[in-house]
């Protein structure tokens, strides 16, 4: 029973600052009541705070689209994180058009140029879409993390003690109100002409005078130290600026890092493709260029370099050979993984016999290096003089 008497005065008591605290907002809003301002230092820090909020959550929601564009993705990830469980393992689309690549130029068959092309980009796109990989995970530990605990840790807590310190202002401004009207009471009822009313109503609004001074004390205390430590957590925010400097330097290296592996991945393909023969020719706009052939060597099937680096054939040497009977020397152009027993490896730069056998493929020739014999593409070799 008294458990209960004392909830039911505890909820009164509440309705009641409540209720005072409504009063006091809103004949603040209508102009009605005076409001105590804060100190400049402490209103610079709560607009720094509320700054820092808003700028972190755009640049954290703009990096979560940057790192993973597709907004269904993001949504089931995000439901993950909330169970608690690790969201399972997608394909990105590097990898999968990586995949497309090596399936396609498997099946046009690894020994054409362009099987062997698309050969080439699959692999490449497939470790750009684990760089990728790599990158989403370096950039959620070290830069999104942070950010999110700032959110949903920092900035609740900070924002929970402005809260307070609002409803510690309302009770010190209310306070305020209720001494002022107090006063004013005092004085009014000091300057009646009734002798037997002005002892009582003085004596009454005395003490309402002294109650409410005693209670414009206590709102006062609470107040200052509610701000002092509101002030605390707000100076806290240059700690995060500066740890989240931190953050954004990993960021940027994780994305140099990225960036960087896959110019590296690219690079190496111009590279392979730099001089990759073709039996056709190029699809764009671009003029070719046509380089002079060298006094000392032939190359098979090659006289035309297109903008695309791809090298275009011409068959007047290779016909030569298929229709003589001899062998020459070739300098392989770059290197060529057999894809069964009857074909051999080429590593770049080095230099083989080749000769033409009967029957065979117009595309391949024989290929001889000491007493290792098999099948070469013919585009992949340069003949030597």
């Amino acid at each position: 029973m008294n458990m209960m008497d004392f909830n039911v005065k505890k909820f009164a008591a509440d309705a009641g600052t409540f209720l005072s605290r409504a009063v006091q907002f809103t004949e603040e809003k209508l102009g009605q009541a005076e409001k105590t301002e804060l100190d400049a230092h402490l209103e610079n820090l709560l607009s720094k705070a509320e700054c820092t909020k808003i700028w972190t959550e755009k640049i954290m929601k703009q990096t979560e689209v940057l790192l993973q564009p597709n907004p269904n993705a993001r949504i089931e990830e995000f439901v993950y994180e909330k169970l608690d469980r690790k969201a399972p393992s997608r394909v990105n689309n590097p990898e999968l058009l990586g995949q497309y690549m090596i399936d396609a130029g498997t099946e046009f068959g690894p020994g054409t140029a362009y099987g062997n092309a698309l050969i080439k980009c699959g692999e490449t796109q497939k470790r750009i879409g684990t760089a990728d990989r790599e990158l989403i995970q370096t950039a959620a530990l070290n830069f999104l993390t942070p950010l999110r605990n700032f959110i949903e840790g920092d900035y609740k807590t900070i924002a929970k003690e402005r809260k307070l310190l609002q409803n510690k202002r309302l009770d010190l401004d209310a306070a305020k109100t209720r001494l002022k009207k107090a006063k004013a009471a005092e004085t009014r009822a000091s300057q009646l002409n009734s002798a037997h009313l002005e002892g009582d109503n003085i004596m009454i609004w005395a003490e309402e005078v002294t109650k409410s001074e005693q209670e414009l004390r206590i709102t006062q205390s609470e107040f200052d130290r509610q701000a002092e430590i509101t002030r605390l957590l707000l100076e806290g925010i240059s700690s995060t600026h500066a740890h989240h400097l931190r953050c954004l330097n990993d960021f940027v290296e994780a994305q140099m890092t990225y960036y960087a592996q896959c110019y590296q991945y690219m690079l190496d393909l111009q590279k392979q493709l730099g001089s990759f023969p073709s039996s056709y020719h190029s699809n764009n706009n671009q003029t070719s260029v046509v380089p002079v052939p060298s006094a000392s060597s032939n190359v098979i099937g090659s006289s035309a370099m297109t903008s695309s680096g791809l090298v275009m054939t011409s068959p007047s040497n290779l016909i030569d050979l298929k229709e003589g009977s001899g062998s020459r020397k070739a300098r392989v152009l770059y290197d060529y993984d057999a894809a069964n027993s009857s074909e051999l490896s080429l590593l770049a730069d080095e230099v083989i016999t080749v000769f033409s056998v009967v029957g065979m493929d117009s595309d391949w020739l024989m290929g001889e290096r000491g007493n290792q014999k098999g099948r070469v593409p013919i585009t992949y070799l340069e003949l030597l003089n």
